[in-house]
């Protein structure tokens, strides 16, 4: 399937900014781009592309004093497949693992596993190893919370919102990926374009997502604990160990956000 994707993201600064972007989709799906991956801004302003530390794609900027709108459009290649479900992925021991996932077992900014070790342990030490364990972890999130768009916080940590009991998508993320780590499971969060393909319509769709990705068995599979259901048609944009590694624009002065438009479509091929 084709999945046309975009957004227009506009910013008010009362002086030239410096700002860091990661808009651009993530380079492991750039060979499923049909179109180019080109960022236009209005004013004109060079985008200097670089990869962070992640693997991202990101890109520097020199806001002018005024409004900056950023605006993409593009069209991806999907293979209109749901969410890979692997029952049989088996959990590494810690002593076993590849020394590039140590990272994802860590503690990080939104996610404090010092705070929920304890939670962790009292509610999956007794699932299965493995895949049951993460859907175990994914059940519990995805009934414990309540989503709702007006719960959103930009300083929220899991263990914040798990004493809350409500947020957004990056929240169910955070508090799953914390659980995770808790028990030994490497845990990496995840952001990206996720439209209303095979799924009923939402009545306030965004159209932008955030889940996270396990490592079992030697691969990254991917979850989510806000819909709890298999997906079609992610389109990642960006990875790292919680929301603080993957925002979607980083000012260096005083800047703010005026519009933001994301969409995310299925195109139907007469």
């Amino acid at each position: 399937m084709k999945i046309k994707i975009g957004f227009e993201i506009a910013f008010d600064a009362p002086q030239p900014t410096p700002m860091v972007i990661l808009l651009n989709v993530h380079p492991s799906r750039q060979a499923d781009l049909l179109t180019p991956d080109q960022i236009t801004t209005s004013p004109s302003v060079p985008i200097r592309p670089y990869h962070d530390s992640f693997g991202n794609e990101c890109g520097r900027l020199f806001l002018p004093a005024g409004r900056t709108t950023l605006s993409y459009s593009g069209i991806v290649r999907d293979t209109g497949e749901p969410d890979q479900i692997v029952p049989t992925a088996q959990q590494i021991a810690v002593q076993d693992l590849p020394d590039q996932c140590i990272l994802y077992l860590m503690p990080s900014r939104y996610c404090e596993t010092d705070r929920l070790m304890q939670l962790a342990w009292s509610l999956f030490k007794d699932t299965p190893l493995g895949w049951p364990r993460v859907q175990a972890i994914c059940d519990y999130v995805h009934n414990h919370l309540t989503f709702g768009y007006q719960f959103a916080a930009p300083t929220k940590s899991a263990h914040d919102v798990h004493d809350e009991r409500r947020g957004v998508c990056r929240d169910f993320a955070h508090l799953a990926v914390t659980l995770c780590r808790c028990m030994n499971i490497p845990a990496r969060y995840c952001t990206g374009y996720l439209g209303d393909i095979g799924v009923p319509p939402e009545e306030t769709p965004m159209d932008y997502s955030a889940w996270f990705e396990v490592y079992l068995s030697g691969n990254w599979y991917t979850f989510d604990a806000r819909h709890n259901t298999p997906r079609i048609g992610r389109i990642l944009v960006g990875r790292g160990r919680d929301a603080a590694d993957v925002p979607l624009s980083t000012s260096f002065g005083q800047t703010t956000l005026a519009r933001f438009t994301v969409y995310t479509e299925e195109l139907i091929e007469n």
